[in-house]
Parts: C-alpha cells; structure tokens; sequence
C-alpha cells in the first residue's frame, strides 16, 4: 500500500485545515490507521488513529480540535484540524498500525 498525505498549507492561529490520504490498496485490511506527525529534529509522533470500525483515539494535546475519519469505500483517512496553533506546525503523515513503508507527507505551518 503506497500512501498520499495531502492538504497541508500555511494557515493563521486558529484557523483550519482538513488533510487526506490517499492509497492505493484497501484501508480496511488494516485495523487501525493514523496520521502522524514530525519536526525537525524529533521523532515521527502519532497524532490521531482510527479503527476500522471508526473508534478515534487522539494524542493530548490535539484532542478536542482534530477530528480523523476514514471512508474505506474511498480508501482514504482524513484529519479536520481546527484551532490551529503554532506548535502544530509540522510534516504530517498518514500510514497504519503498526507502521509500514512512509509515503508522502504533507507540510502544515501555522504562522501568523
């Protein structure tokens, strides 16, 4: 499964952004998918998964704010990232769990 972040973009504090990943296999082989997250220098953090039957479980400090989905008809998991704030400015990835190959990710700077 090859995978697709999308959707990043320079946004104002407390604006929003909604990210796709696209693939090229089903996403319902796997149980679990999530978007992830780096900066320069730190480790690839997870921010969000979801299950196949689309229970979320968020990192602390994003809960409340973003919400992920998946369509596994469309084979694609999203992020809805709302009150955006600074520290959320990263390279953001999607893959499953537990990870397999990185596909692209996409940038998201949050800068007034």
């Amino acid at each position: 499964v090859q995978l697709q972040a999308s959707g990043g973009g320079l946004v104002q504090p407390g604006g929003s952004l909604r990210l796709s990943c696209a693939t090229t296999g089903s996403i319902y082989n796997f149980a679990v998918m999530a978007w992830y997250r780096q900066t320069p220098g730190k480790r690839r953090e997870p921010v969000a998964s979801i299950t196949r039957d689309g229970n979320p479980v968020y990192t602390n400090s994003v809960k409340g704010r973003f919400i992920i989905s998946r369509d596994n008809a469309k084979n694609t998991v999203y992020l809805q990232m709302d009150s955006l704030k600074p520290e959320d400015t990263a390279v953001y990835y999607c893959n499953h769990v537990p990870a397999g190959a990185w596909g692209q990710g996409t940038q998201v700077t949050v800068s007034s």
